[in-house]
């Protein structure tokens, strides 16, 4: 009998630890569809998303988070959004200061209701105004607007944010930005032109006038500045407004013996500056004009009388004989603005604004519109098919604002430097 009731006290053991290894099995959790798949067909399912739901999805474990840190996902996420997709814009509310910084998504997925939504700026507190140099691969360029002696870069949707070296500065001087990258050396770079004047200068001229110059570039990864010596060129006091084929451009002053303005070119591969051909319109030497970039081609808005606009487009770059008129766009009047105006007051609209501009031409959209900003205040798009004009409303939308063309991006600023 004792050998009997040993025989069973084994076998009831046995049957039990089988019990547990089945529990064992069975309670253990399953790996997910996504965790089976193979890294690079998640990186290109990821690249496909937008980018509020890409910062999303990082919070949801470490494996997913450490993806969003892939560069690989980030080149990816970057060449589908320039390939046929709307841009998202920031926009930079200067009233009553500037220092506030919002977003909005223009693309076809983003149904959400609140399509515009405020940023945090994580150097608010050491830069409490700035001005925006510019906007390249996800990436924003700030300035300091009160004291012009710092810059950031930052990306507004990772959060990653690095102070640039500080570069010399002049007592009375006055400053022209520039930020971008060059596809061939995957450099990106910060352009800062310097004029300045000694102290002991006078001038009788209505506008200082600033007789020396030093251009300074700092790559990023770098450790400190360089200085590329004197430029010939006098800029208008604005930062770069176009980026096209790894330059940028600025456009230059009228001077005592050179009344005409030039279109010039600054190549962050090689640093030189040189004229880019201006297209045939006549209106260029006026200073009612501004540079953009349309599908990737250097463009020029030029306002003529009575409110009307053309939009010239250098089809193939630094070609003359590419530009090409591309749109003429006649005046509008936004409903808001409308509202706000004195109805005795002649309409004389055109020759107020920034820089001397009701009207800025952002970008062209995926269904053929153009993205019109008036008076920093109302975003419009125009159709040329039919000629037609349409206020974009959005619930959010600041007062007074400066619209940044933008792409969303997990460009990660640890792997520059």
């Amino acid at each position: 009998m004792d050998l009997d009731d040993d025989k069973r006290a084994k076998r009831r053991k046995t049957q039990t630890e089988d019990d547990d290894d089945d529990d064992h099995h069975h309670h253990q959790p399953q790996p997910t569809a996504m965790e089976t798949l193979p890294n690079e067909i998640i990186v290109d399912i990821l690249s496909r998303l937008p980018i509020t739901s890409l910062v999303q999805f990082k919070f949801v474990c470490k494996r997913w988070r450490a993806l969003t840190q892939d560069p690989v996902l980030a080149d990816m996420h970057l060449s589908w959004k320039a390939d046929g997709n709307d841009p998202c814009l920031i926009l930079h509310c200067d009233f009553p200061i500037r220092n506030q910084l919002y977003f909005l998504d223009l693309s076809a997925h983003n149904q959400d209701k609140d399509k515009v939504k405020r940023l945090y700026v994580p150097f608010q507190a050491s830069m409490p105004e700035f001005d925006v140099v510019g906007s390249c691969n996800g990436l924003l360029c700030l300035s300091d607007s009160l004291y012009n002696d710092a810059l950031y870069v930052h990306n507004p949707f990772t959060m990653d944010c690095i102070e640039l070296p500080k570069s010399r500065q002049y007592s009375d001087q006055e400053l022209v930005f520039g930020f971008g990258f060059h596809p061939k050396t995957k450099e990106y770079k910060v352009v800062k032109i310097v004029y300045y004047r000694n102290t002991s200068s006078y001038s009788r001229a209505r506008r200082t006038v600033y007789p020396q110059s030093d251009v300074q570039i700092y790559t990023l990864g770098s450790s400190s500045w360089r200085s590329l010596g004197k430029v010939s060129y006098q800029f208008v006091r604005r930062p770069s407004e176009a980026l096209v084929n790894g330059r940028l451009h600025w456009v230059s002053r009228p001077r005592r013996y050179h009344p005409a303005r030039r279109l010039i070119s600054f190549d962050l591969a090689d640093e030189q500056f040189r004229e880019v051909p201006k297209p045939d319109c006549g209106g260029l030497n006026r200073c009612n004009f501004h540079l953009s970039v349309l599908g990737g081609c250097l463009a020029a808005a030029v306002y003529g009388n009575y409110g009307k606009l053309e939009i010239w487009v250098m089809k193939c770059y630094n070609v003359n004989e590419s530009w090409v008129k591309q749109f003429t766009i006649g005046a509008y009047m936004p409903k808001c603005l409308k509202l706000n105006l004195d109805r005795h007051r002649p309409l004389k609209i055109w020759k107020t604004g920034s820089n001397g501009k009701v009207v800025r031409v952002l970008c062209l959209l995926n269904s053929g519109e153009v993205l019109l900003e008036y008076k920093n205040r109302v975003l419009v798009s125009y159709d040329p098919k039919n000629g037609k004009f349409r206020d974009l409303v959005f619930q959010g939308l600041p007062n007074w604002f400066q619209t940044v063309v933008h792409t969303g991006s997990l460009n990660w600023l640890n792997t520059l430097h």
